[in-house]
């Protein structure tokens, strides 16, 4: 992205470009690569809630007590403080990821675009406590019902927000869906406590932090490149093979999220897991695990024979499945200790988000013709 301007789009579909203090461009840079890091981290932390029993180490929420906020150490233990921790951390990835979405929409649209979303935003706050100060004399889950109306009211800024925006409309919805997934993921969050740790609540609230983080990787690739119409830079056959490998990515994840939730290592040593056998599971999770390595490695080796442009960044994803192979084999002769299913859990992550990097790199720029 350029130093002191932000590229936009014309009517006509031509790039132009809107002068914008320097200091803005820095900013959302540096909030941007912070939304990524965020989302990366709170999957670490999140892991290290399920990992270490933690997780009705706050058996209430919003509150961590019926009578607390916050843990009382003599009677939750280190359990309550990791698990208000997490909570703590979705508060922080929350904050940065507003920060993104008002600096995208005063960068660029300015100050009456950022004053439209805080507008929209005061409304969704009155919204929510109504909604709170009417469900909780009546006895009916308040709190999610307040969030739920929130949330609604972060869609509805999000919908008119791209609408009204003339340029850039990449990436002010790309800041937007991280903000809507984070109120989201507070509210699932808040949902997954309140059932007890429900396996496969659990099981998506994790996958939804992955896709989070993809979508944050995404708002980068797309920060630092010139707007435009884009065309495909690879040959056919190989930008299906490579949507053929995020297929297997998929399959992947997901089975890797069952095998967890049925293991050792389901948040606290009383919930029931999904009752399937975790030793068959983790077999059954590793063959797309290595269909999707071998994918991988024949796309990385065709990019570089025919110099295409994701060719540097499928050498990242190669590298990424082959450590992620490595500590799966690990943690499954290890006896899948903690540790090392976190690392598993937050590599998986990464290289769900270097495969979104590959992909938005199969297509390029289309350069105008004098």
């Amino acid at each position: 992205m350029p130093e002191t301007t932000i590229p936009t789009t014309s009517t006509e579909g031509q790039a132009i470009e809107a002068p914008r203090p320097a200091l803005w461009g820095r900013a959302l840079r540096m909030l941007a690569w912070l939304s990524f890091l965020s989302e990366t981290i709170i999957i670490g932390t999140g892991g290290a809630v399920r990992l270490t029993g933690s997780g009705l180490g706050c058996s209430d929420w919003p509150l961590c007590t019926p009578e607390s906020l916050v843990p009382i150490l003599e009677v939750q233990g280190i359990h309550g403080l990791i698990e208000f921790g997490n909570r703590l951390m979705t508060g922080v990835v929350g904050i940065i990821a507003l920060a993104v979405v008002l600096l995208v929409l005063h960068t660029i649209s300015g100050r009456r675009s950022l004053i439209r979303a805080l507008w929209f935003a005061l409304g969704g706050i009155v919204a929510a406590a109504v909604a709170f100060a009417i469900a909780a004399p009546l006895h009916i889950p308040a709190s999610p019902i307040a969030l739920g109306v929130l949330l609604l009211a972060v869609i509805a800024a999000a919908v008119h927000s791209v609408r009204t925006t003339p340029a850039r409309r990449d990436l002010v919805l790309l800041a937007w869906i991280t903000l809507i997934g984070v109120v989201a993921q507070a509210l699932v969050g808040g949902i997954t406590v309140l059932t007890g740790l429900n396996p496969l609540i659990v099981g998506f609230h994790y996958t939804s932090s992955l896709l989070l983080v993809c979508v944050t990787a995404a708002f980068l690739v797309r920060l630092y490149e010139a707007p435009g119409p884009r065309e495909r830079a690879v040959p056919r056959w190989f930008a299906i093979l490579t949507h053929v490998t995020g297929l297997a990515l998929a399959v992947t994840i997901i089975f890797g999220v069952l095998t967890t939730g049925s293991g050792p290592h389901s948040g606290d040593a009383d919930v029931l897991r999904h009752g399937f056998d975790a030793t068959i599971l983790a077999h059954v999770h590793s063959w797309p695990g290595y269909i999707l390595a071998a994918l991988v490695l024949t796309l990385t080796v065709s990019a570089w024979a025919l110099r295409l442009p994701p060719r540097r960044w499928l050498l990242v994803l190669v590298l990424a499945i082959l450590v992620q192979v490595g500590v799966g084999i690990w943690q499954a002769r290890e006896g899948l200790p903690p540790l090392l299913v976190g690392i598993h859990m937050v590599l998986a992550s990464l290289s769900a988000a270097t495969y979104t990097v590959v992909v938005l790199h199969l297509k390029r720029r289309v350069v105008a013709k004098d």
